[in-house]
């Protein structure tokens, strides 16, 4: 039995695949959790609805006819709508899973998924987005300041809000939460297993999603993303926060 997201109002849920049988699943899954769950079978129709209902979460299929997963993916970063998605790849789609990251996806799941498994990246996102309620991970736990200060780098923990200069900056849920767990961290290198570990609250999975974050995050919050000063990679481990003080 699928344990409920969060007692209180339910999270809505756009599901967007062509294939019916999938996306019937995949809807009966999250009802089960205690979602409010719509449907598109298309991108234009999935991009009518994100204007329309306002959506919680996207999950999205990648092969969608017409306007594809990666475009809607695009154009809702492009709008700055702020609405967590979680991709639905084949197997043998890494490089479009990578340009999906990098059009601002949270999460992905990997075709053919277990519906259970995708229920838990749900209740993970939305946790994280501060959508439903209950015990976060520890790397992204609110303990500590609420205001987190790094020169001109400025993290409000409890708004889950950054701006760098004075300016917010358009983070997504996992790159707020890495971004975080690296300024609490200052100076220590993380391998990418750990950061997948600490931060996706993954066991396992494709570490390449950590690099597509961390190269989201460096075009964000660093001067010059090809000379990085803040998050620095170290060569056959991963990657270390360097506070401002350290380099200025």
């Amino acid at each position: 039995m699928t344990t409920p997201l969060a007692a209180g109002p339910p999270a809505r849920i756009l599901v967007v695949d062509d294939d019916p049988t999938v996306s019937d699943v995949v809807r009966r899954y999250l009802e089960r959790a205690g979602c409010q769950v719509d449907q598109a079978a298309d991108g234009h129709a999935a991009l009518a609805t994100v204007d329309r209902h306002r959506p919680d979460l996207v999950v999205l299929d990648l092969m969608l006819p017409g306007l594809d997963g990666l475009e809607v993916c695009r154009r809702l970063h492009r709008q700055a709508s702020g609405v967590p998605v979680i991709m639905l790849t084949a197997l043998g789609e890494e490089a479009d899973r990578i340009v999906g990251l990098q059009m601002g996806a949270d999460d992905y799941v990997t075709k053919p998924f277990s519906p259970r498994e995708l229920v838990l990246r749900v209740q993970s996102v939305l946790r994280r987005a501060g959508t439903v309620t209950g015990p976060a991970p520890a790397a992204v736990a609110a303990d500590g300041p609420v205001l987190l200060g790094d020169g001109d780098l400025t993290l409000d923990v409890r708004r889950r809000a950054a701006r760098r200069g004075g300016i917010d900056l358009a983070l997504t849920v996992r790159e707020f939460d890495l971004l975080l767990h690296l300024v609490r961290h200052p100076a220590r290198a993380f391998r990418r297993d750990e950061l997948l570990a600490e931060v996706w609250g993954w066991n396992f999975g494709d570490q390449s999603t950590v690099t597509v974050h961390v190269r989201r995050l460096r075009e964000k919050i660093e001067p010059d993303p090809a000379r990085p000063r803040r998050i620095i990679t170290v060569w056959g481990v991963g990657y270390r926060y360097e506070p401002a003080a350290d380099h200025a």
